[in-house]
């Protein structure tokens, strides 16, 4: 058997050129332990742009005839992704599809609709490894395992840090996000106060309209305020933050000090003895982390939080309890919805990119290969 099919990649030269294409590739049978899926589904996240576009500036997109796309990366940012620097890479974490070939020990999967991560899923086929696809239940689409890991994964992980961690409630930025959502619901289940911060009335009624208790506007003019009541009605000493960049996290750790202090009998010089952790998963804004560090006191910590460090490190059990979770709350609590599904070559067409590149709330892209 021989297989012939696209894939999406993206590759920085040593100039600071950036190049989005669709490659040729071919497929012979699968070895012993693989499959391979026609893809029918991928998401695309935030994280997935983190390495399509790595630090490009969107603003110097060029297309050109055979249809790939060029941006330039300021050269202030190639020494960020200087291990890349003239690799051609794979893109798209996740996706879902059709096992059409299973190799001897896989044979089991073969025809059935699977999920998938490891990425390079922007493609028309994936082999893969048979322990890195997981069948679908009865009823589900591609659609709807698509985006079964990353997003789902990680809202679950945020549950499991804080509670392994000491906390009892948390604050979560970006949180009308379809991530923030999953979140939002997993809190009410597992009854966990959850502090939703958001940029919009709008994203703030999303929230509010599956149950959201604690939402705080962050351009409001009392924000902090807002933020510090929150906090001190929920307890909450744990934030995640997807922005990265600018002053949120430490007005939410000067927030969680402040709730700290008011509610403390006595005076430290060195602040409360309450100690309140950051973690930063997401870059949505990529000017650096300013901290104001004389106005949260000194019991903190700030850190970096991503999926699979937290998985490897929390061990295959806990992985596979989520997973279990996830499978069995697909359609409910991990449904993912999708504004616009797009061709793979659609993918790459200048509007479109700009549309996805924005990472707007209310809106995600999916990707069927199928459509062209």
């Amino acid at each position: 058997m021989t297989l012939t099919g696209r894939e999406m990649r993206t590759r920085i030269d040593q100039d600071g050129n950036l190049t989005l294409s669709l490659e040729g590739v071919t497929f012979g049978e699968p070895g012993d332990d693989e499959v391979i899926v026609r893809v029918e589904a991928a998401p695309i996240n935030p994280s997935d742009l983190g390495l399509l576009l790595g630090p490009a500036d969107i603003a110097t997109l060029k297309s050109s005839d055979d249809g790939a796309l060029h941006f330039q990366v300021p050269e202030a940012r190639l020494p960020s992704v200087g291990g890349r620097l003239g690799q051609s890479l794979p893109i798209g974490n996740e996706g879902a599809g059709t096992v059409i070939a299973a190799g001897r020990n896989a044979k089991a999967l073969e025809g059935k609709l699977v999920g998938m991560i490891g990425g390079g899923m922007y493609a028309d086929y994936r082999r893969i490894a048979a322990r890195d696809v997981v069948a679908l239940p009865e009823g589900a689409s591609a659609a709807d395992g698509a985006a079964m890991f990353v997003n789902p994964l990680t809202a679950l992980g945020f549950v499991e840090t804080a509670i392994r961690e000491g906390h009892k409630a948390i604050v979560h930025t970006a949180a009308a996000s379809n991530l923030g959502q999953m979140l939002q619901k997993i809190c009410l289940a597992d009854g966990i106060a959850l502090v939703n911060v958001v940029r919009s009335p709008e994203q703030a009624q999303i929230l509010r309209d599956i149950g959201a208790r604690h939402v705080v506007n962050s351009r409001d003019e009392d924000f902090t305020a807002q933020l510090t009541t929150a906090i001190r009605e929920t307890g909450a000493t744990i934030a995640f933050d997807a922005i990265g960049g600018g002053t949120l996290g430490s007005d939410i750790l000067r927030s969680m000090e402040r709730a700290a202090v008011e509610n403390s009998s006595s005076y430290s010089r060195y602040g409360s003895d309450t100690f309140k952790q950051l973690y930063i998963y997401g870059a949505l804004d990529v000017a650096p982390t300013t901290l104001n560090r004389m106005t949260f006191g000194f019991q903190w910590s700030v850190g970096g939080w991503l999926l699979f460090p937290f998985l490897q490190k929390a061990g295959p059990e806990v992985a596979a309890r989520l997973r279990a979770r996830v499978l069995a709350e697909l359609t409910t609590t991990f449904a993912s919805k999708y504004t616009q599904v797009v061709g793979l070559a659609q993918a790459l067409q200048p509007d479109i990119l700009r549309r996805y590149e924005r990472k707007a709330t209310g809106e995600k892209f999916l990707i069927d290969p199928r459509l062209g």
